[in-house]
């Protein structure tokens, strides 16, 4: 037998495709590890079986999925992003999930600063990463990973906090309208009718459906006509990035896949956010296998204080500011998991507190985090590594 194959490619990208496999197969059918994610399960498995000697450190497969196939990823998940669902939040939730990116911003800023010296010289990366995730979801976050090269020891360590604070961040949000305002007993609604809506009667299908499952059938066409645009984008963005290297590859693949997401023909598009989310997920199996166990537990608690700073920060901000503003203490709840969870946290959190006058809105202004938090990210990373 062959062993050289038995360690080569071949056999990386079948266990990595495996993992990613198992690891969405137990989120969708497992109520205990639906809590973790099917994110935070792939790079476990990706850990594991990296340090158990059976993925190597470093393979071909590894250098793709970080490279073009993330990239590729985060354009069919940005294809799918309809710039004019914004004007269902309201000047109300924009107003609050605002403030949350501000203290995202702030937070990610302040941690950066301060615990550089014991997380060392990629800490301006972890800033913009941490920035970006708390503002517009995971997507951002590994899309500002890849853009500065950060390290993929830095990057799982980042993703296993991100994971543990979110979850209790969410439960927070839960809790604190009740904490803030005993008084009030159901949000003010974003839309000028007086009449919340049914539960039942809201058609927009959730994030954790897009993600997991295409609203129809993917055609030849669809398949065929979205390869090409992500190619195309993909070839021009670096174009113009060697054109105007002050500018990130990243910046101009955003831009031109949020502007030619817009397009009537683009919208009708099918799959597009199931296919970016699986190569996402191989892309965070490949960061699990190139992880090294005893590095990541030694600069792992810096890192849960980073996160955990960065998202108490945003709490202070959004919740202060917020009440001050006289923003509903149930709004300021979603818009924070809006910024700190996504989209789907916050449809999330807006259907167990029965807040389902906010459930479309928060969606909304999920969907504007996802836009603008590579740009946000993106200046907060470049503002720490001038400072320090």
């Amino acid at each position: 037998m062959n062993l050289d194959f038995l360690h080569g490619e071949a056999t990386v990208l079948l266990i990595l495709t495996a993992i990613t496999f198992f690891g969405v197969w137990l989120d969708t059918n497992s109520k205990f590890f639906k809590q973790l994610g099917s994110a935070a399960l792939i790079i476990l498995m990706g850990m594991l079986l990296s340090n158990s000697g059976i993925l190597p450190p470093e393979s071909k497969m590894y250098d793709f999925f970080s490279g073009d196939g993330i990239l590729a990823g985060i354009i069919l998940i940005l294809l799918k992003i309809n710039l004019n669902t914004l004007k269902d939040a309201g000047i109300p939730m924009i107003k609050a999930f605002s403030l949350g990116a501000l203290g995202s911003a702030m937070g990610a800023f302040i941690m950066g600063y301060f615990l550089y010296s014991q997380i060392g010289a990629e800490t301006w990366k972890l800033s913009g990463q941490f920035a970006a995730t708390y503002i517009g979801g995971g997507m951002n976050y590994a899309a500002i990973g890849r853009e500065l090269g950060t390290s993929s020891d830095l990057f799982s360590a980042g993703i296993a906090a991100d994971v543990l604070i979110t979850a209790i961040w969410l439960i927070v949000c839960i809790t604190i309208p009740g904490f803030l305002d005993k008084r009030e007993q159901s949000p003010r609604p974003v839309a000028k009718r007086e009449i919340e809506e049914p539960v039942d009667e809201i058609k927009t299908p959730s994030l954790d459906q897009l993600l997991f499952k295409s609203a129809r059938s993917i055609s030849l066409n669809d398949l065929a006509l979205m390869t090409t645009i992500v190619m195309a984008i993909m070839w021009f963005s670096k174009l113009l990035a060697s054109w105007l290297p002050v500018v990130p590859m990243i910046i101009w693949l955003t831009t031109i896949a949020l502007i030619i997401a817009q397009m009537p023909r683009i919208k009708t598009l099918s799959g597009c956010t199931v296919i970016g989310n699986y190569l996402i997920l191989l892309f965070l199996a490949t960061n699990g296998a190139r992880s090294v166990l005893s590095r990541i537990i030694d600069i792992g608690p810096s890192i849960l204080y980073f996160a955990l700073g960065t998202v108490a920060v945003h709490g202070v901000i959004i919740f202060g500011l917020g009440r001050l503003l006289k923003v509903p203490s149930s709004m300021l709840a979603v818009a924070s998991q809006a910024n700190v969870g996504g989209a789907a946290s916050a449809m999330a959190i807006a259907g167990a507190r029965g807040y389902t006058s906010l459930v479309l809105s928060g969606v909304a202004v999920g969907i504007m985090g996802n836009a603008i938090g590579n740009y946000i990210g993106l200046l907060i990373a470049y503002l720490i590594k001038t400072i320090i």
